[in-house]
């Protein structure tokens, strides 16, 4: 087990969950349940698997949930791009937004390497 708070990881991705959130805060209404929803649960979900791993009981465990996480960094990416090229949000929110993700990626994949030669 992990302790959470001290996952430099995890701290970047609450980060950058706060930041999406604040960024899908004017969506249109009629975006609500469409991308605005997808947006934020694939936002969520990044910090949630991170949390999730760390307190399983094993390194494998761990691994396995740092590879959801970062399938849903991916996920999000490609969402904060269409939004971008949907005019729903701006470029440079969109590229503050997608520096994070790339910058948890590398993180997150960094992470898995060290666990794994452990």
């Amino acid at each position: 087990m992990h302790n959470l708070k001290e996952l430099y990881v995890w701290n970047k991705a609450m980060i950058l969950t706060i930041e999406v959130y604040e960024a899908v805060a004017n969506f249109p209404i009629d975006e609500r349940f469409g991308l605005t929803s997808q947006i934020k649960r694939s936002a969520v979900s990044i910090p949630s698997n991170i949390a999730e791993g760390a307190g399983r009981n094993n390194v494998k465990e761990f691994i396995h949930f740092l590879g959801i996480s970062n399938g849903s960094s991916f996920e999000l990416q490609t969402q904060i791009i269409l939004a971008n090229k949907l005019n729903l949000i701006s470029k440079e929110i969109s590229n503050s937004i997608l520096n994070k993700i790339d910058e948890i990626q590398k993180m997150t994949y960094g992470l898995i390497k060290k666990l794994r030669n452990n």
